[in-house]
């Protein structure tokens, strides 16, 4: 099953991480995409499924990098 669903994080640590995900990302530029992720998931103590939902949509492989390789 795919689709839509699949994209929106289901638990409030999650879009917790996500918010805090993109702040940091915004105040530290230099900080690399995979360090804050690792951050986020010790930070909001992610559980291993939910550490690999922001892996799949917000890893270092995902976004405009990953559009202009294709």
């Amino acid at each position: 099953m795919g689709g839509s669903e699949d994209l929106l994080p289901t638990g409030e640590k999650v879009r917790k991480a996500l918010c805090w995900l993109s702040e940091s990302l915004k105040s530290s530029p230099g900080k690399g995409r995979q360090q804050a992720l690792r951050e986020a998931e010790l930070r909001f103590d992610l559980s291993p499924a939910e550490c690999r939902f922001l892996d799949d949509h917000f890893g270092e492989g995902c976004g405009a990098a990953a559009d202009a390789a294709s």
